[in-house]
Parts: C-alpha cells; sequence; structure tokens
C-alpha cells in the first residue's frame, strides 16, 4: 500500500520543482556526513604532547649516557684493582736468607756484642809481662787465626754480594717493565713497592759486606795492637836475664892443641 503512495511519475513533477529539490538535497548531505565522521584538530595540544616526547626521549638518552659512564667507571676501577701478575718477594728473602746465614757462620769472633767482649778479652788485652813464651805464642796464633778467618769471612760475603748482581739486574729489568705496561694504579703501585723492596736488598748486602770488611779490618788492627804489647812483653822478658859472663871454651880436645 506504502509503495503505491510512493510511486510518482514523473510526469506529475515540474523541471523547477526537481531543480529546487536537488539543490536542497546537495546542501543537506554535506552537512550529515560533517556531523556523523568529520574529527575536531587541536592543535595546541598536538604540539605540547610533541614536546613532551621529545623531553622523554632526551632523558632516555641522558640515562643511557650516564649508565655507559657508569660501566666505563666500573671498568676502570677493576684495572685499577687488578693486582700486579709479577712478584720478586721470594727470590729476594731467598737472597737475603743466604746472607743472613754467611754472617752467622762467621769464624772465631761472631756478631755479637757479648762474643766480641768475651774472645776479645782473652786474646787480646790478656797480655802480661808474666806471661810465659808459649802462652805469648799461643795467643799469638790465635789472635793470627782471627785475622785469617776474619778476611775470608769477608772474601765468602763479597762473593755472594757479587752473585747477586745478575739476578737483581735481571728482577729490575722484569719490575719496569711491569710498571710501564701496568694496567691500573695498584700495579704500578706493586711494581713500585717491589722496586724498593730490590733497592732495600741491594742496601742490606752492601751493609753485609761494610759490616763483613770492618770486621777483618778491626781483628787485623787489632792482632797488630797485641803484637806491639807481646814485642814489648818478650823484651821485658829478655832484659831480665843476668848480663853475658865471658868463659873459656874448649875446642878440638880439651888440652887445646
Amino acid at each position: 500500500m506504502m509503495e503505491k503512495l510512493f510511486r510518482i511519475r514523473a510526469k506529475d513533477f515540474h523541471p523547477g520543482c526537481v531543480v529546487a529539490m536537488g539543490t536542497a538535497l546537495v546542501f543537506l548531505m554535506p552537512v550529515v556526513s560533517a556531523s556523523a565522521q568529520w574529527a575536531v584538530y587541536d592543535g595546541a595540544n598536538h604540539v605540547e604532547n610533541v614536546l613532551i616526547a621529545a623531553r622523554t626521549l632526551q632523558q632516555i638518552d641522558n640515562q643511557i649516557t650516564s649508565l655507559a659512564n657508569q660501566a666505563q667507571m666500573l671498568v676502570n676501577q677493576g684495572r685499577n684493582l687488578a693486582s700486579l701478575p709479577l712478584s720478586t718477594l721470594s727470590s729476594l728473602q731467598s737472597s737475603i736468607s743466604q746472607t743472613t746465614a754467611l754472617l752467622a757462620q762467621a769464624q772465631n769472633i761472631a756478631y755479637s756484642v757479648q762474643s766480641v767482649e768475651q774472645q776479645y778479652q782473652q786474646a787480646y788485652t790478656s797480655v802480661s809481662s808474666g806471661m810465659s813464651d808459649s802462652t805469648l805464642f799461643s795467643q799469638a796464633q790465635t789472635r793470627w787465626q782471627y785475622s785469617v778467618g776474619g778476611f775470608e769471612d769477608a772474601l765468602k760475603l763479597q762473593a755472594r754480594v757479587v752473585g747477586n748482581i745478575p739476578s737483581d739486574s735481571s728482577a729490575m729489568s722484569q719490575l719496569v717493565s711491569a710498571s710501564q705496561t701496568s694496567t691500573g694504579a695498584l700495579q704500578a703501585a706493586q711494581a713500585g713497592n717491589q722496586l724498593l723492596a730490590l733497592q732495600s736488598h741491594q742496601l742490606s748486602d752492601i751493609q753485609a759486606e761494610l759490616a763483613a770488611n770492618g770486621r777483618a779490618t778491626a781483628l787485623q788492627q787489632a792482632r797488630d795492637a797485641a803484637t806491639e804489647a807481646e814485642s814489648d812483653t818478650q823484651y821485658q822478658h829478655f832484659s831480665q836475664h843476668d848480663a853475658y859472663a865471658p868463659g873459656t871454651v874448649s875446642m878440638f880436645g880439651s888440652n887445646g892443641n
């Protein structure tokens, strides 16, 4: 029934009416479409969102840079805390122990205040006019042995110090090379400390050698002084004998022929 009502034949409309209706439809269609599909654009809000995103990206970039710096700092700290792989301490201690052993093997009068006081008193300052010739000779023999032993000890120690030179030179070269190629502050400091230990070892060798040479020289000087005192005592013994008295001497028989 409704379809029949809306059936309009073309002959019932005038041309002007058709144009008017088409014009009205043209003006009505954009209004309906715009109200249903078009979005409102807020330019200020868009700019604000872009700035916020840029600031966020800058903060992330700063955080990445900070993390990279912290990682590099940890790497540097690890290098600074790395220990030196080279150590010369055991060889230095062994060398010092051998030098100390040589000093402990000192013959006769040892490097001891008590030993010096006791033996020096017996061998060098106990010469008196009341001693017999055999006692004087025995003491002179003892002093000679002390001097010879002192020079022998000094020569042994000198040989030991000279023998340490090649090993000390090799250790010094290794430590200097390790110091120059160190990866951190700790390795450089440890190389420097070992160089100072090597220097101390060399100074102790020099000190021990000076002590041995001084001991040998002192023993010889003490021997010379004791020999002088002994000579004076022997002269006193000789001067106490009676004067020479001439007598008759028989030669080639008792009748003097």
